[in-house]
């Protein structure tokens, strides 16, 4: 169940950790976390804390949503990508800041529960898919703001082509979970790209292709 006085004291812990976007903290407040959060963990849905979903993936930290988040410079204008789905709790966070989410998920498993919990809050701007984050969604690129959450090893190519003029990209890249940083790559109208080196972080590894179904 929601846990209004704890939801309050996340709120407080995420402004004492820098996050000052009001339009992000309000997104965080009206996003129930507890219901993309396992059944066995919703005790603990508003702990500043990244959590066990299904297939081995994680639901981030509300502090590492809420930071890619606000470094994303969303507004309802915004077109984004997101790749990996996950528990979907990331997506309804963007959906609440933008036009529209295209969203990339390798589970089915993930997939399926991310989409019943969007029709459950009746989210209606995300639009999802199952297929290989690598490869993005081309037909509907180009995107204005792409976010990815699982670390790559190096940037990939084809997200970089599919990001718009004046577009930002906020991925974790590091070639094991010890040297993980976020980068933010913006694209000026001439299509040059600037990368910035965040904040160091621990994601699961980006994997190419969809699953296996087990």
């Amino acid at each position: 169940m929601e846990n209004p006085a704890q939801k309050i004291r996340l709120i407080m812990e995420l402004r004492r950790q820098g996050i000052s976007n009001t339009e992000v903290l309000s997104a965080i407040e009206r996003v129930p976390r507890d219901a993309f959060v396992p059944k066995t963990f919703r005790d603990r849905a508003y702990e500043n804390i990244a959590l066990p979903i299904a297939s081995g993936q994680t639901i981030s930290q509300p502090y590492v949503v809420a930071y890619m988040t606000q470094m994303l410079k969303l507004d309802k204008r915004r077109k984004v990508l997101e790749i990996g789905t996950g528990s979907g709790y990331q997506t309804a966070i963007l959906a609440r800041l933008c036009r529209r989410v295209y969203s990339i998920e390798r589970y089915r498993n993930l997939l399926e529960q991310a989409e019943a919990a969007f029709e459950e809050l009746k989210i209606t701007n995300i639009t999802t898919r199952l297929g290989d984050g690598y490869k993005g969604w081309p037909e509907q690129a180009p995107f204005d703001r792409i976010i990815v959450t699982a670390a790559a090893e190096e940037v990939p190519e084809a997200l970089l082509d599919q990001l718009g003029p004046d577009g930002i990209m906020i991925l974790p890249v590091g070639k094991d979970s010890a040297n993980q940083h976020i980068l933010r790559l913006s694209k000026d109208k001439d299509g040059d790209v600037s990368e910035e080196v965040l904040l160091p972080v621990r994601f699961v590894p980006m994997v190419q292709g969809v699953a296996e179904e087990s």
